[in-house]
């Protein structure tokens, strides 16, 4: 066994990417789901259907394509234990935890999105089914933080309280764009409820949350900026960029009344959002650059016990 976990540990960084592709990736095929309507073309959970676990012809198109999704999540499970058998291979006590966390939200994020084809795809339980793909693809954003990100300190106060009222503006806003999503057309099955508030208010309400988290990031910016902090200038700046082509996106799919192809990059963005407000969070905090050698450190070590 521990053979292969030392040629693993190898790949510990390629697989940390691969994890938060993957998770931004179902989050893309998941809008694909909802959009086309499929949400329900495997009517039940576990199942597909009542009598086969898998989609048949019976169920037409949109049973493809929900049987599909589901059979995503079996890929980034193969990811997430493989990226925790190289991060257990290195030693990486840190990375090994975070891996942990990634491989046991999958199975949770499974259950929930069963419970959403359970209740006819609720508003309300799909909110919560969104929202714990943003919390992994966080976890995953902060595995690559620890893997590899320039040497720092602690930010003095002023930037590390900005930035984590600009992660707190953000989860507002990630929340409150569920509900306006709950509120529209989109349900992901033509019989599916809506949570029954008017879209023209909460997208109004949601568009007024992101203005706090833009003047919030620029703040944060200004502040870092002549604070001659770097690094954090660099993932702000970015996330900056990421929150103004999400506004104009927004405001153009709902001046078009929301097509799908513009609904699904918005989808993207979203999940492009939520991995640059947890770099811009790990960003204030304190990172010493000794993991490289901390895994190079355990593979001597493994190296001196083998010899002779």
């Amino acid at each position: 066994m521990q053979p292969l976990l030392d040629r693993l540990a190898r790949w510990l960084w390629p697989l940390a990417i691969a994890n938060l592709l993957a998770n931004i990736g179902i989050v893309v095929t998941g809008a694909a789901v909802r959009l086309t309507g499929s949400g329900l073309g495997c009517p039940t959970w576990p199942r597909c259907s009542d009598a086969s676990y898998v989609a048949h012809g019976e169920l037409g198109i949109h049973g493809v394509i929900e049987f599909s999704n589901r059979m995503l999540t079996f890929v980034l499970t193969a990811v997430a234990i493989l990226c925790f058998l190289a991060a257990l291979g290195a030693r990486h006590r840190r990375a090994t935890r975070l891996s942990v966390v990634i491989g046991l939200g999958i199975p949770l994020q499974a259950v929930i999105g069963g419970i959403t084809v359970l209740t006819d795809l609720n508003p309300w339980i799909v909110a919560g089914h969104f929202l714990l793909s943003m919390a992994i693809i966080m976890v995953c954003v902060a595995l690559i933080d620890e893997l590899r990100s320039p040497e720092r300190g602690a930010a003095p106060p002023l930037p590390r309280a900005l930035a984590w009222a600009t992660l707190a503006a953000g989860w507002v806003v990630l929340y409150l764009g569920t509900v306006v999503t709950g509120a529209g057309p989109h349900a992901g099955d033509t019989d599916s409820p809506r949570n029954g508030i008017d879209p023209a208010t909460v997208s109004h309400v949601h568009a007024y949350a992101v203005y706090v988290l833009v003047a919030l990031t620029v703040a944060l910016l200004v502040v870092a900026v002549r604070g001659a902090h770097r690094w954090l200038a660099t993932v702000t700046a970015l996330v900056l960029l990421i929150e103004v082509l999400q506004g104009v996106l927004g405001w153009v799919q709902y001046r078009l009344d929301l097509p799908v192809g513009l609904v699904a990059l918005h989808m993207l963005g979203a999940a492009l959002l939520a991995a640059g407000l947890a770099r811009i969070a790990l960003a204030v905090l304190p990172h010493a650059a000794a993991h490289e050698a901390q895994a190079d450190g355990a593979a001597q070590e493994r190296s001196a016990t083998r010899l002779p």
